[in-house]
């Protein structure tokens, strides 16, 4: 089993926007095409005094479904994220295998 994990670094300003966006559009997204399981938002915990991190993770079987759903959902929902936020939050993805 693999996880799928997105780092989100958030500016102060659409901080509560995006979470908001995160749980109410992008997860239900993501649920309904079935590949990505068992999502898991994690607040980041920093010394940084401004902006917000957050972690999502995702359980995948393998990378070649993974690529699948990069394919047919993940570029797409990139675009919105950066059409809806900008620069005002910034996303970067880990792919981690679960060995224990």
């Amino acid at each position: 089993m693999l996880i799928y994990n997105t780092t989100f670094q958030v500016d102060d300003e659409v901080h509560d926007n995006f979470l908001i966006w995160i749980k109410e559009c992008y997860i239900p997204e993501v649920q309904g095409h079935g590949t990505l399981k068992s999502p898991r938002i994690c607040k980041i915990l920093s010394h940084r005094d401004e902006g917000n991190a957050y972690s999502l993770q995702w359980e995948v079987d393998n990378s070649g479904l993974l690529h699948r759903w990069h394919m047919e959902q993940g570029a797409k929902l990139n675009e919105e994220l950066t059409r809806v936020f900008a620069d005002k939050v910034i996303g970067f993805p880990t792919l981690m295998e679960v060995v224990e």
